[in-house]
């Protein structure tokens, strides 16, 4: 069986949805799933002043945080974030960026890596989020695994080949078919982790 970590950060809870579909869908597939997500680094009064952030954080202060322990035991990875200018939001940054330690033993090396992303315009930075991220995972030694447009829900979700990318109304709703291309890039993060880690 292998070992999946789905590791999100979520100001409102977009890409909190993103990432529980995914893990049901690698529940799904076979595969052991651990949801983690980034920790809040936000100061406190930015998000006192937003009324669905500060409900989000408490809905979710249960979920734990990322350690670099869920990296090493994981054999794949899902990533869900917004975009932030058209790059990782600090908390995922700071994530990333605290694996020095893991990254020079040698155990971010083949990693399978996958990644989703949100913004509340159809232009708005969800693709180079995606390819920033991924840079990341080069330097990690990771072998990505984008969905391209193996699957015709691809085209349903927007159509992004780097990753499921979400473009959130104002209503906060996302469309119907983001849902199966999510779950349709978690079952294939699975499948390739499968042969790359021979299970």
């Amino acid at each position: 069986m292998v070992k999946v970590a789905v590791v999100y950060y979520s100001s409102t809870g977009i890409n909190y949805q993103l990432a529980n579909w995914a893990k049901e869908a690698v529940k799904d597939a076979g595969a052991d799933v651990r949801l983690v997500r980034a920790p809040e680094n936000a100061p406190e009064e930015a998000v006192a002043s937003n009324e669905a952030w500060k409900a989000h954080i408490e809905a979710t202060k249960d979920i734990s945080e990322v350690t670099s322990d869920d990296f090493e035991w994981a054999d794949g990875i899902i990533f869900s974030i917004p975009t932030r200018f058209g790059t990782l939001p600090s908390q995922m940054k700071s994530v990333i960026d605290s694996q020095g330690g893991l990254w020079a033993s040698g155990k971010t090396v083949n990693k399978v890596v996958t990644a989703m992303t949100s913004a509340s315009n159809p232009n708005g930075g969800q693709e180079a989020t995606l390819l920033n991220l991924y840079t990341a995972m080069m330097h990690w030694g990771a072998i990505i695994v984008p969905p391209g447009y193996s699957d015709q829900s691809v085209f349903g979700a927007g159509g992004n080949p780097y990753g499921t990318s979400v473009t959130q109304g104002q209503d906060g709703k996302m469309v119907e078919e983001v849902e199966e291309a999510v779950k349709h890039q978690a079952k294939r993060l699975v499948e390739i982790t499968q042969k790359v880690a021979g299970k």
